[in-house]
This record gives structure tokens, sequence and C-alpha cells, in this order.
């Protein structure tokens, strides 16, 4: 179009309606040129280009065509600059300078649109703003995948509006903000609580899922107020999550810890540094002389920094144990050679024409990665899925299995044998007795077409029990299809800790008791994949060191160190594709709150440990990253040979997910996110079938057992479940009084039983 001709220029055409990532509507008219030969004003965005074509973008005739349509754009237009928390970024602002006229020639009523309820993150109360550019409708249908808004109404009579009693929900729905070019969508967190140009703008990286999103963090009076996409086209394109951009409310939640604090005689006081430090190195040199070294154990979410995690393996290799890690969700530690990660570049991902995902919660594990898939299933791709939950991914899906949990690593071994009889090979040994069902016939058949193909694991397939065994089973699918092996990886640092060797444990965190315990940045009850073990392991330690942002883990912890969250500290993670990326912090930390990694260092210090001499966190990152195979580690291959897997599943078992808006602590603490349908309380999801034979319908309430442990919870019947799964979500306050993620679990009619 003459528009991307322009652009490749560097030659700018007015517009409001055009969008590069967005399909092309025409219905603004700003960007009117004049095209010789032509009898009227064409509009650039919609007009192809063609051999000798001559085209005047600042001719007479064309900003003439450009300044009469910003006279129609300004007619209704209301007079709100002052007060609208556009001003000051605004591109009908901007263009109303260049082309507007002093003085406007009607003197009519301006047109009044109702405000309306688009649900805590969007605001709608200006809608009277809008000028039916509609990149916000087709950002939803084209990107986001969910037709949120829409418009309707003709003439002066129409408007933007989300159905009838609906808000907006999707995962992805702050970008339309960012889209808007005039005041009528704006951020309802941030509404009326600065202007724009007190903001001091600073780069940053997302801490929350594996993609590593490049953001802008816009600062006043040392506070984060608003988070924006920083366009990185190699990683998040233009767009962020919801989660990447509202989280940075819980950076100051009301229980924000800004002091150290001891236990002492069952009571908590705020202690200096000294004193705290002090206090955590001779206990950990107790507990080495006492109980010896592998009694110490060190934990920390794969949130962390690079920066953080090599100190914390450094330090707890110093002392003599190997027990340091970061897999907190995980069960099955058998996998010991692969350094997992994407497989190839985001990039890469974008383009795949055919891809198999095993056990992923997709849209709201990885919403930017979902929206590449989303575009390349448009573009022609073929998605197939095997999962046990048949959640509405946004997208078409060719081909799924859905099964229990207990029964993937048989649904996989079905592709396995069904790929060997499509390329006419022997079956692996031990597969002999198995028959490919329909759809695991349809998945080989789909992976053995196309050109660029990709397996991948999610976080649920991780996490599984027999993750190992899945993993063999997917990387044989691969490599007898040509396809690259890849997970979706869970957090900002997953592959970084890896990479950094910090997961050095055999076995799931807690699961063997040990005597010291530090926790960096993790909230056991939460994070950790059997919740139950973990508080039973801390409550018999004899001491527990809690390096966090905020105050939690009281009843067990014996000391609280107040650590930076990301936006007060630098460092580095290194997202799904392995590439590291470093920022600074962006507000100086809380009161007494102190970066992780220093405080690990004064620590080393403290023990007299050596090599805890770095002076600022750029010299860590720089020991790490530029040491020899840094990202020659990453490694998706394994040398664990392949098992058959056999329908096994009898009785009822879990299934479960991380809500988006529960995975780390900081999102946890997001007020405006708490408020959306995605963190509503758990509920115990059944399958038709299971509901039938308990009796029970949506909305009875439950009791949901597991271990020692067990929860009341509302049920709600999902006809996409398995017979014998019931998904209830782990990571949530709720939920916390059960066991693993995956495994057996008793449902019953709350008030019967025992």
């Amino acid at each position: 179009m003459v528009m991307d001709a322009a652009n490749k220029l560097g030659t700018y055409i007015p517009h409001f309606c055009y969008h590069k990532k967005l399909s092309i509507a025409a219905n603004c008219r700003m960007c009117l040129v004049e095209v010789e030969k032509a009898p009227k004003p064409l509009p650039a965005c919609a007009t192809p280009v063609s051999a000798g074509m001559i085209v005047r973008s600042a001719s007479d005739k064309a900003v003439q065509a450009q300044k009469s349509v910003m006279e129609f754009l300004l007619i209704n237009h209301p007079l709100d600059c002052p007060i609208c928390d556009q001003g000051g970024e605004c591109q009908l602002q901007d263009l109303a300078v260049g082309y507007g006229k002093g003085e406007s020639r009607y003197e009519e009523d301006k047109r009044v649109v109702v405000p309306k309820d688009a649900g805590p993150l969007v605001s709608m109360q200006e809608m009277a703003r809008c000028i039916q550019c509609t990149r916000c409708v087709r950002f939803g249908q084209e990107v986001a995948g969910v037709m949120e808004l829409g418009m309707i109404g003709r003439g002066e009579h129409s408007e933007i509006t989300a159905f009838v009693g609906q808000t907006v929900n999707s995962e992805m729905s702050g970008n339309m903000i960012d889209l808007c070019p005039v005041g009528a969508l704006t951020s309802k967190p941030f509404r009326y609580s600065a202007r724009t140009w007190e903001l001091s703008r600073r780069k940053s990286v997302s801490m929350h899922d594996g993609l590593g999103s490049n953001l802008i963090v816009q600062v006043k009076n040392g506070k984060v107020m608003r988070v924006l996409p920083l366009e990185n086209d190699a990683v998040n394109e233009c767009w962020i999550s919801d989660k990447d951009r509202f989280a940075y409310e819980g950076l100051n939640a009301d229980d924000r810890l800004t002091q150290p604090m001891l236990k002492q005689g069952g009571e908590w006081k705020e202690v200096s540094w000294q004193t705290a430090l002090e206090y955590v190195a001779h206990g950990l040199k107790n507990i080495k002389h006492e109980h010896g070294d592998k009694a110490i154990a060190s934990l920390a979410t794969p949130h962390s920094t690079l920066e953080e995690l090599h100190l914390l393996q450094k330090l707890t290799r110093a002392m003599g144990s190997d027990s340091v890690d970061t897999r907190l969700r995980h069960s099955d530690f058998s996998l010991t050679d692969v350094t997992p990660w994407l497989g190839m570049s985001i990039t890469e991902f974008g383009a795949l024409n055919r891809a198999f995902v095993i056990g992923s919660f997709l849209r709201k594990d990885h919403p930017l990665l979902a929206t590449r898939l989303r575009t390349a299933v448009k573009n022609g791709a073929k998605l197939s899925v095997l999962h046990a939950t048949d959640d509405d991914l946004l997208m078409k899906v060719a081909n799924k299995m859905i099964a229990a949990p207990s029964d993937w690593l048989s649904a996989l071994s079905q592709v396995v044998v069904a790929v060997a009889k499509a390329k006419e090979v022997s079956a692996p040994a031990g597969f002999e007795g198995i028959e490919a069902s329909d759809a695991a016939t349809a998945i080989a058949a789909s992976l053995l077409s196309g050109e660029n193909r990709g397996v991948f694991l999610g976080n649920a397939a991780t996490q599984h029990p027999q993750a190992a065994a899945l993993h063999a089973a997917a990387q044989w699918i691969a490599e007898q299809t040509g396809a690259k092996l890849g997970y979706l990886t869970e957090a900002a640092n997953t592959v970084g800790a890896y990479l950094v060797n910090a997961n050095g444990a055999k076995a799931p965190a807690f699961t063997e008791a040990k005597q010291a315990y530090v926790l960096l940045n993790v909230e056991p009850e939460l994070d950790a994949y059997n919740p139950q073990a973990a508080v039973a392991a801390l409550k018999k330690a004899e001491m527990v060191v809690v390096m966090s942002a905020y105050k939690h883990g009281m009843d067990y912890a014996d000391v609280l160190l107040p650590v930076s969250p990301f936006s007060e500290t630098s460092g580095t993670f290194v997202n799904c594709e392995g590439r590291p990326q470093s920022f600074n912090g962006t507000v100086k930390p809380m009161l007494e709150t102190r970066p992780a990694w220093k405080v690990l260092r004064v620590l080393g210090n403290i023990l007299g440990l050596s090599g805890f001499d770095y002076d600022t966190s750029e010299a860590i990152r720089d020991e790490v990253v530029n040491a020899a195979g840094f990202s020659a580690k990453l490694n998706n291959i394994t040398k664990q040979s392949l098992v058959a897997g056999s329908t096994a599943s009898t009785g009822t078992e879990r299934i479960a997910d991380v809500p988006i808006y529960f995975a780390d602590a900081v999102v946890r603490r997001a007020e405006s996110l708490q408020k959306m349908a995605d963190s509503a309380a758990p509920k115990a999801h059944l399958s038709t079938a299971l509901a039938q034979q308990l009796g029970v319908a949506a909305g009875d309430t439950v009791k949901v057992t597991q271990g020692s442990g067990s929860a009341i919870l509302v049920a709600a019947v999902d006809a996409g479940l398995p017979a014998n799964a019931v998904r209830v979500a782990a990571a949530h306050p709720s939920t916390a009084a059960l066991g693993g993620m995956f495994g057996p679990i008793t449902v019953e009619k709350a008030g019967e039983g025992k």
C-alpha cells in the first residue's frame, strides 16, 4: 500500500485507523493523498502501489483533503483536552495542531455517548471522544482472538460498545488502550493519577512469563505509575499481556516488607541489617556443624534474576550443599541431561506451519506466544493439542486429544505408533500392542505434512509426575517427523536458572526434610507442587530464612529479609528462546529494602566464603554470561530411553492450572487484576459424568480432599473434561491445604461424608 511505501521512505502521512499490525479499515480518511491521474484524493492505507505511480502526500490538494477530514473529526469531539488522560500523547491532539483550524464553523450541539463499564482495567467513561477508527475492534478480532468490542448504530449514532452485559476480560485487553488514538479508552488503574509529561520513562523487562516482554516503566516521585510496551519485534512486537501491564500495582502493596525482622520469643521484632545477617550466618554455620552440610536447602522462584540465582547457588554450594532449586512446581526430577528452552527463536515460533502442543494452558500461561500461534493458524498453520482440559484457545485447533493426566503418556504412545505406521518404519520396542486412535493418526499425519514443524511441552507437562517419559516420547515424535522440540517455559528466568546451575536438587522441593531453608521470593503455600508437604517441612526445620519483598510465612519463618522486586534492582532475565535481557532498577528500593544480589553478597562475606566481592550486578552477569558455553548449554535432547504408556487412569485425579493472576508474588497483589474474571476463587470443575455420578449440579458446594488436607469449593460442570478428571487450580489460598498438582483426589458433596 502507499502507506507502507511512505513508511519505508520515512515519509509521514497522517492517519488514525491504520496500524501496521492490524488489517486495513480505511475508515478515518485522514491519510488522503493526491495520486496523479486519479480524479480525487485516495486513502494511502488502502491504495495499492503500482509501477510508475506518482503520489503527493503534502501537495495543496492532499493537505486540503486532510484538513477537511480533520474538520469533520472535530465537529463532535468534546473539548476535554485539559482533563483528558491522553493529553500529551494523543494522536488527534498532535494532528489537530497541524491540520485543524483555530475555530469551528459549527455551532450545533455536540453528540453525547453514554459511558460504559468495561471492567477493572479499561475505562470507557468518555466514549464521546471516540472517532470510530475501530482499532480496538480489529485488535480483539485479529490479535487477541476474541471480539470483545464492536460497533453499533450508524452515522452520528454509531458507537463502540462491549456486548450486552459483558466486560472486557481477555488477557491482552490493555493493548486497546495503547491503540486508541484519542482518549476514549484509558487505563482505569492509572486514571487521573499523573500527567504524561510528569513521568520519567525507563526501560525494563517483564518478570512474569517466559517471553521476557520489553517494557517502558513510567515513574513519578519514586513510584511506578504505569507500564507500557517497548516495541521489540523479535520478542513481544508492540504488545504486552495485561499481567505485564497492570501487575505494577502489586509493587506497592500494603504487605510490603521494608525492614529486616527477627522472631524472638515467638514475637516479630524489627532489627538492623547487620543483626539480621549475622543471625542468619550464625544459624547456617551451626546447622552445618550439627547436622552436616546436606541439611541446608535454598529455594528460589524462577522469577528471580540471573544474578540472584547465581549467588544463591554459589552460596549454597560453598556451604557444602547441592540442594538449590527453582523447579518448585515440578514433581519428576529424573530428566537430568536437559536445559529446556523454546528450541527456536520467538520469530520462528510465529512462522510455524505445524505445531503439536502437549500439556499447556496456552492462553493463560503464555499469552503472547498464543497470539503468535494464533496469527500462524490464521495464515494456514495446523495446531494439534494434547491436554486434560478442552479450553477455548481462541484459534482453530485441527486435532485434539483430551485425556486425564495419567493417560497422557498412553496418548503420546499412540502418536508414536501412528508416526511409525505413516512412515512405514517399525514402532520402537515395547510399543507392539498399542493401537493408534483416529486422533493420534490425525496428529501424526499433520506433523508429517507442512514445513516448519514444532512439538512443544507446556507447563502442565513439565509439572507432570511422568515429565521425563513425556519428554522422551515427544522427542521421538519430533525426531521422526522432522520437527523441532521445545518447551514453553514457565517464568521470566526459567531458562536462566538452568544456565547458572541453580537446579541441583535430586528430588522435588520439600520432600526431603532439611534443617535450614533459605527461600528467595518463594511463597511455599502457593509456589510449591505440594503445599501440604512444603508447610510441614518448613515447620519442622530449625531455621527458615525468607528473602522477600512481602511479609509472609510468619508462622514458620525465623527471619524476614526485605529484598527488592524487579522494579528496584538491576538484573538479567533469560527468556524462553535463551536471550539474556538486562535491565536497571526503575525506582529506588523502598526504605530498608535491598537488592537480593547485594544481600547474598554480604552474607557470603560474613560467612567468610571466597568469590563474593562484586561491586555491581553487571560484574556478576558478565561472570556468568561471558562464561564458556553459557548459551551452548541450551539443550532439549535427552538420552533417556523411550517407554510406552498404558491407559492407567482409575479413580478421580486432579489437573491443576496456575491461574494467570496468581502465578507470582507481585501479580497476586495487583489490585485491579485481582478483580478480573480470571482471578475468581477456584472452583472444582467436574466432568459431566462425574457430576451426575455424585449428584452435583453447578453452583453446589463440594468437599475436595487430597492427602491430609481438604477444601470446600463451589462446583462447576465442564463438558470438556475427561470423565475422571477434576480441575482444581493451584497457587491460590483457598486450595493451599491440598496436596500435589496431579494425582488422586476425592470429591464429595459438602455436608456428606464423615
